[in-house]
């Protein structure tokens, strides 16, 4: 099977806050997520049960959240704890074949921080690096500099879709028209693009969908949802396999519906509260010594058959 990355240009999900903090990982020990035929099951971190990435056929790392230019008390040096990040890829047993940064790349959407990202995450070795924006990506010039810097080859503000070894692979955009506290909104224009993009793919191909905010609805009361998210998801469900990747939440949780896993991860640059858990949501301070196992990425490892994902969530910590 080919080896290259094809670009093609071309319900109430809401839940309460104690059924949200029954199915988050708060604790610095990750979580081994293994998907087949939609359903997940979950096993801890480092668990000396043999792990399905030893039969991959390929892996990548989703990254979040990394708000290069953020210098508060939550997190006084993003640079460093991105670079734990970028040292934890590095000493992965398995190269992987790509990143996603799923958005959040800086804090104030300036030329320099973009650049850090950009600089940093070459020190990995991976020349394959995929990007949808945060809206903190859009602050200043409603995503102009990040469109120029990391956007080429996109469609509308940024969406676009790739196959990689027999799975399919989707970046959506939706925090542009997103107000503070509001849901994220995906708009027509992507809603017909992915329609489109869709349709000449098997019922039988996985589908990765990787975006910032996430598609269903988290918490709306501060924002952390999608308004248009349930028309997207159903375009998925006549999908087998469908894994549904995002940040912006800056923490790990995880849901199954059907054939569709979610599964948001954690940031690099800092922590935010359990929802309800504060006034609103923002950078939270942690004692010291416990930021980095609120801080982490996620690595995914995809084996052809019978399709199946694991899904390691690993602290920097």
């Amino acid at each position: 099977m080919s080896d290259d990355i094809i670009l093609h240009q071309g319900r109430d999900d809401s839940i309460d806050r104690r059924g949200f903090l029954k199915c988050m990982a708060w604790t610095g020990t990750g979580l081994v997520f293994s998907l087949s035929g939609g359903l997940l099951t979950s096993r801890v971190f480092g668990d000396t049960t043999p792990s399905p990435s030893g039969a991959a056929d390929f892996t990548f790392v989703q990254i979040s959240d990394s708000h290069i230019g953020f210098n508060k008390a939550a997190n006084s040096n993003v640079t460093a704890t991105f670079g734990e990040a970028i040292k934890r890829i590095n000493a992965l047993p398995r190269k992987p074949k790509f990143i996603i940064h799923t958005g959040d790349l800086s804090h104030l959407a300036e030329a320099g921080e973009f650049d850090t990202v950009e600089q940093m995450l070459k020190e990995t070795g991976v020349d394959r690096i995929f990007y949808v924006p945060g809206e903190h990506d859009i602050l200043s010039d409603n995503g102009a500099l990040y469109h120029e810097r990391f956007g080429k080859g996109t469609r509308g503000s940024g969406w676009y879709s790739y196959d990689y070894n027999g799975v399919h692979f989707v970046g959506l955009v939706n925090v542009f028209n997103k107000a503070e506290l509001a849901l994220g909104v995906l708009g027509q224009d992507q809603l017909d693009w992915l329609q489109k993009d869709l349709a000449p793919i098997s019922n039988s191909t996985p589908v990765v969908v990787f975006a910032h905010v996430p598609l269903w609805e988290v918490y709306p009361q501060w924002g952390w949802g999608t308004s248009d998210g349930a028309r997207a998801l159903a375009m998925l469900r006549r999908f087998g396999s469908v894994s549904v990747l995002n940040g912006h939440i800056h923490q790990v949780i995880r849901k199954v519906e059907g054939n569709i896993t979610f599964h948001t991860a954690r940031a690099t640059g800092f922590p935010q509260p359990a929802p309800g858990a504060a006034p609103k949501p923002g950078p939270m301070v942690v004692p010291a010594g416990q930021l980095q196992s609120v801080l982490g990425i996620t690595t995914v490892n995809y084996r052809e058959t019978p399709h199946d994902l694991a899904v390691i969530d690993s602290p920097l910590a």
